[in-house]
């Protein structure tokens, strides 16, 4: 078995690096320098024609978009770490909805807020009205993140998992940027903490 993992720091390639760490599986790595434009030569976009950050060829096959790279990592290697639920029970269709959730319903929100305030994007294509929507949208999102960590300790099961790496890092990485008063989200902010005082998550903020 190969694995060869290019990524860039501080970008979604990190909740891939957090999960190959957990999983302490044997795999290379190719830092990309986004700035130098590494992600748009013709090797790397033989392996992602996307030409963005993170990449996974595992046994010569290719892969792209974070989610399924995780997905795909807990399948063939989380069930027997203790870190994915099985195929087929029912603890992993609840993984795929909130793993999938995370990305998709509170992802997707997060990025409405960061294309409408980001100082990244052209001020004449941020919207005001968008954010504010955005906003309540995010704090409605973290009450229901929040209400399923009353009691559990982690998303799914009896552990730690792999959704939580996918979810945890996402928004960690929000709350760097959008301030929310998480003293009202005391669940979602324990959790939180417990996943990125992880030994794997330190060793990714270190690389």
């Amino acid at each position: 078995m190969s694995i060869t993992f290019y990524y860039a720091p501080n970008s979604s390639a990190t909740r891939v690096h957090w999960a190959l760490e957990e999983l302490g599986v044997a795999y290379d790595k190719v830092k990309l320098d986004l700035r130098a434009g590494d992600q748009h030569k013709p090797e790397f976009l033989a392996i992602n024609p996307n030409g963005k950050v993170p990449a996974l060829v595992v046994d010569g096959t290719p892969m792209f978009e974070s989610l399924a790279m995780i997905i795909y990592l807990g399948d063939r290697f989380g069930a027997d770490k203790g870190l994915w639920p099985r195929v087929g029970s029912g603890e992993h269709a609840e993984a795929l909805a909130w793993i999938v959730w995370g990305s998709v319903t509170l992802g997707g929100t997060i990025f409405r807020i960061f294309y409408n305030t980001s100082e990244w994007f052209p001020a004449e294509s941020r919207n005001a009205r968008q954010a504010e929507t955005a906003g309540k949208e995010f704090e409605a999102q973290l009450g229901v993140l929040d209400q399923r960590l009353r009691g559990p300790e982690y998303l799914v099961g009896d552990g730690f998992t792999l959704v939580d790496v996918a979810n945890a890092a996402a928004l960690g990485w929000a709350l760097t940027m959008i301030k929310v008063d998480m003293t009202r989200f005391p669940g979602v902010a324990a959790w939180l903490d417990r996943c990125t005082r992880r030994p794997a998550h330190q060793a990714v903020r270190a690389a």
